[in-house]
């Protein structure tokens, strides 16, 4: 089966245009759907039979559509695939996939009662990286997983302002925005981690709050590109906005998660911070581009845990003579034994697409979902389950930090 699949949102949808190309059996692409004629022209030249749309209204009703890839401004997602579920389409949506508690419950019970494929694009969860710890969690090589970290990092005050000044949505143009007082754009830093811990396959997210600076980098670099006197280059403008969020999330089990987002500080940008703990190990991400991603186990790395080696007379388990301090090692040191089956098969075609591969295997993974041949491994539940800590959070930081319920959408 070739699914024919249009592509909402022309612009960040333009980054898949290889991917489709290299998944040509699986995915034909039918119809573009953007707002912009120069963005649609784009996708037109040189291709007199793709179908171009205006609204997305019309592109749901075409019948030769069987799939939408909504890759929009993030507060459309979630109406736009309702909209596109209730016409019959399967849908792959790009993150995060609700703004609302409403609208994740609603994303639930439409998937639910249409039976339709419902696949969030976090593509963070697909590098390569993230792939091969998740295969070392899932057997257990790090023992019982207890602590998680993750954070998103990318100055983005580029993208607040269009050429005239207005703000664009990014700048909070359309109202509440990834940068408002809350985690706006959890599911890149959550999303790898909640695929490592199991959750809604064995554990859930059960409670969290969040924390948020005051926006300092955001009102400098309005006040560098507006003149004097005007409304955006006035502090007041950027009260209702944040520059860095830490949010913190107990599971059912016991698990703590620890997540960063901020799109407003200076600093380069690193695509992936993730750290993991467990009884056995632990994994800690590269900090910056070129630095290895690192690994210590109990029993293979270099080393025991603890070495307080100075400390004559405590009790050891029996055996353990190596007066080793513990070594970090090069998590590539072990790929031959972990490195995730897509990555062995696939690796250098999707390295070939962005987000270091990522998004090659989310439209690769949808492909299989449509046609029955897996489960969606990013399924609706995860989706809204890691996409509701963004209007949670907006609550906590509301509430002084209060800890709130996280819902359990799979048992309503």
């Amino acid at each position: 089966m070739t699914i024919k699949l249009a592509v909402a949102g022309g612009n960040r949808g333009a980054r898949f245009d290889q991917v489709l190309g290299g998944l040509e059996d699986q995915i034909e692409l039918v119809a573009i759907c953007d707002p912009s004629d120069e963005v649609r022209s784009r996708w037109t030249d040189g291709r007199p039979d793709l179908k171009a749309y205006s609204q997305f209204e019309d592109m749901v009703e075409d019948p030769g559509i069987d799939a939408i890839f909504i890759a929009t401004p993030m507060l459309l997602h979630a109406g736009q695939a309702l909209t596109a579920l209730n016409a019959g389409k399967h849908v792959l949506s790009e993150v995060i996939a609700a703004a609302t508690l409403d609208e994740c419950h609603a994303l639930v019970e439409t998937v639910e009662k249409t039976g339709l494929t419902y696949m969030m694009a976090e593509n963070y969860c697909y590098r390569r990286e993230a792939m091969m710890i998740k295969n070392m969690a899932d057997q257990n090589v790090f023992g019982d997983l207890t602590y998680a970290e993750g954070a998103y990092i990318h100055d983005c005050r580029d993208l607040m302002f269009n050429d005239d000044l207005t703000r664009t949505w990014r700048g909070g143009g359309t109202g509440i925005t990834q940068s408002t007082r809350g985690n706006g754009y959890p599911t890149h830093s959550l999303g790898p981690v909640a695929q490592w811990l199991g959750i809604n396959r064995g554990d859930r997210l059960a409670r969290t709050t969040t924390f948020v600076t005051k926006s300092a980098a955001r009102q400098e670099w309005a006040r560098s590109v507006f003149p004097e006197g005007h409304v955006d280059a006035q502090d007041a403008a950027w009260a209702e906005f944040t520059d860095s969020a830490t949010t913190l999330i107990e599971t059912e089990q016991g698990r703590v998660i620890c997540l960063r987002k901020d799109s407003a500080s200076p600093r380069p940008h690193n695509m992936a911070l993730h750290t993991l703990q467990g009884t056995r190990g632990a994994y800690m991400s590269g900090r910056f581009d070129g630095e290895q991603p690192l690994v210590w186990l109990d029993g293979v790395s270099t080393g025991v845990s603890p070495a307080n080696f100075g400390y004559k007379g405590m009790a050891r388990p029996s055996g353990q003579s190596n007066e080793t301090h513990p070594e970090w090692q090069p998590l590539r040191d072990l790929s031959d034994k972990y490195e995730h089956p897509y990555w062995k098969e696939l690796g250098e075609e999707a390295i070939q697409a962005g987000h270091g591969g990522g998004d090659y295997f989310v439209m690769y993974d949808f492909a299989r979902a449509v046609t029955g041949e897996i489960e969606p491994p990013i399924d609706v539940y995860d989706a809204v389950t890691w996409s509701s800590i963004f209007p949670i959070s907006i609550e906590n930081v509301k509430r002084n930090g209060e800890p709130l319920d996280i819902p359990d959408f799979r048992n309503r």
